[in-house]
């Protein structure tokens, strides 16, 4: 039987990619010692999450370990060695806001805890598909110098831009710009899933995601922004919206149709792979179009409140164009819209209330 290791198994991508392997036959070996609730407080743990999971997830076996202990990682892998049919990085420090504040561990997090997973892969299990979940923020701000045109409740890329048509491919470049320390951290863990899938013959692949999302999320302020602002929305608690005139851009992806795709990665990898991905032009919002979708379907208003200030390095329009990805895989494609994730978001925090 094939065993797929899961890092940040308690989390919103972690969880959703557990529960789709067991679904498909696998066993299911997760790690994750819920250092979410350190990086955003006890709102943000796992822990009930992590519960479910292993209440619903009968093929599902816990670890709960920390990536930067390169010694217990290695132990594990050795444990499991040519039963490891896959492995699916997403644990990480997610926020470039707390980044700032503890660079060092941030840095341990996304970048060294990558190092000892792909070191371990290599030497237990080099034959086993490589997923990584990496982010946007590889491109730093980037973004922000496309010719934008502010409209009534978004920003738009000026129409006749190559990226205009279909949002935002691999060729943008990932230099000369400004990343945070948390798009630094992870920049230097997609460019080593790279470098182990051409330098070594791995089959690592590296999802460069947008917006994240779905039911499991754990929302934070500082992360997890369309989560966050269902359950504020639902709660009646404040809500802050940071600079761009609350018209920024995001696509976002829900969970299950991310996980779809690590699937068809696996099923059919690669070597040295990075692939931009989110909900492109089927599935994106601005801050004030999701302010109005979460407010439908919630039935109350959001007590929301504008800082003219953004946060350092935030995009002011993002949509992945996922083409490349398509074009190696026809068969993935995205199953939610927005409206669709919020609906199904709000349903979750009615039936947990």
């Amino acid at each position: 039987m094939s065993v797929v290791i899961v890092t940040g198994s308690g989390g919103l991508v972690g969880s959703e990619s557990a529960r789709l392997f067991a679904e498909r036959g696998w066993d299911v070996v997760g790690m994750d010692n819920d250092m979410r609730a350190r990086f955003f407080g006890a709102e943000a743990s796992i822990a009930q999450n992590l519960a479910r999971l292993e209440s619903d997830v009968r093929k599902y076996r816990h670890e709960p370990l920390d990536i930067r202990d390169r010694d217990g990682v290695d132990k594990l892998f050795a444990r499991y060695g040519k039963s490891i049919g896959a492995v699916i990085h997403a644990a990480a420090q997610p926020s470039h806001d707390w980044a700032a504040r503890e660079p060092h561990t941030d840095f341990s997090v996304n970048a060294v805890g990558t190092l000892n997973l792909l070191e371990a892969a290599r030497a237990h299990g080099p034959q086993a598909p490589f997923v990584f979940v990496s982010t946007n923020k590889v491109y730093g701000d980037t973004p922000n110098r496309l010719p934008l045109v502010e409209q009534a409740t978004r920003y738009s890329v000026a129409p006749g831009h190559a990226f205009a048509a279909n949002g935002i491919d691999e060729s943008m470049s990932i230099d000369h710009t400004l990343h945070s320390l948390f798009g630094a951290s992870k920049a230097a863990a997609d460019l080593l899933v790279q470098e182990y899938g051409r330098y070594f013959g791995m089959r690592t692949v590296a999802f460069r995601g947008g917006c994240l999302t779905g039911p499991a999320h754990a929302g934070a302020e500082l992360h997890g922004f369309l989560a966050y602002l269902v359950k504020a929305c639902a709660e009646g608690r404040p809500y802050r919206v940071f600079g761009y005139k609350a018209k920024q851009v995001r696509d976002n992806l829900h969970a299950r149709d991310l996980v779809e795709a690590f699937w068809s990665f696996v099923q059919a990898p690669r070597s040295g792979e990075a692939y931009n991905m989110g909900g492109g032009n089927t599935s994106n919002c601005s801050m004030l179009e999701a302010i109005e979708i979460s407010q439908r379907h919630v039935g109350r208003k959001l007590d929301w409140t504008y800082q003219e200030e953004a946060r350092v390095g935030d995009h002011i329009w993002w949509i992945s164009d996922t083409a490349k990805f398509r074009s190696h895989y026809p068969e993935w494609k995205v199953t939610y819209d927005v409206e669709a994730i919020v609906a199904e978001i709000a349903d979750a925090l009615r039936r947990r209330a």
